[in-house]
């Protein structure tokens, strides 16, 4: 599958109490033409990423209305828009309006994913939004028919990507990687929410060879998250 025919393909997903950012519009903060900028700048990243050896495949679980369901982006907020595009040697837009809001579980990641410049690329089993039942701005987890879904696409992204290790952030990203990976090395290692930071990111400098950080650093970091998003979100 080509990155064309893999945007055209998360293009076209629907599943009930779910936003695809790539062809779905929120009225309150996307701007008009968001979700053809959404999936621009993905098949623009997926032709990049396709044409370099990646090193690895980030993978977590769906995304959250305050960072992917924005952006389109796997594990990136507004805030980081930028910084993932840049990767690629790209400059990608905002497609949401107004301040731009961070996420927790994004700034974590961006704090450490930028001491790395090995290609890594990030994605969700699940490559929606999926939220509970007449409230789009909740996150929920994806169910057995979305997940299915999901995973027939990150085959698909796997095959297109031929990446040298996949790395699952958290239980369920490690049970669908497992079933994939195939003969991919799958590492797993800790979601960064819920209590997690510190592991997460002592997993992911180890894994990478980066300096250890003091827990002064650790801290430090953690009161940043914490302010920028005002409380907890995932």
């Amino acid at each position: 599958m080509r990155p064309e025919e893999f945007t055209s393909a998360l293009i076209g997903l629907t599943f009930e109490h779910t936003f695809n950012p790539y062809s779905d519009r929120c009225p309150l903060h996307d701007v008009p033409y968001a979700p053809k900028l959404r999936a621009r700048t993905m098949l623009r990243v997926l032709r990049a990423a396709s044409e370099v050896e990646i090193d690895s495949i980030w993978i977590g679980r769906d995304l959250g209305y305050r960072g992917g369901r924005r952006t389109g982006l796997a594990l990136t907020d507004d805030v980081h828009v930028r910084a993932h595009s840049a990767r690629w040697g790209l400059l990608a837009r905002r497609a949401t309006r107004g301040e731009a809001i961070a996420e927790r579980t994004a700034a974590v990641i961006w704090a450490v994913l930028s001491e790395i410049e090995r290609p890594v690329f990030l994605w969700n089993v699940f490559p929606l939004h999926p939220h509970e039942a007449g409230d789009p701005f909740t996150n929920r987890s994806h169910n057995a028919k979305e997940r299915r879904a999901g995973e027939e696409l990150l085959l698909e992204l796997i095959r297109l990507l031929n990446p040298r290790r996949l790395v699952a952030i958290g239980n369920d990203a490690a049970d669908s990687t497992n079933r994939l990976g195939g003969a991919f090395e799958v590492i797993k290692v800790r979601h960064p929410s819920y209590g997690g930071q510190s592991e997460f990111t002592r997993q992911v400098r180890t894994l990478y060879g980066l300096p250890r950080r003091s827990a002064g650093e650790l801290g430090s970091l953690g009161r940043h998250v914490h302010e920028s998003t005002g409380r907890a979100e995932f």
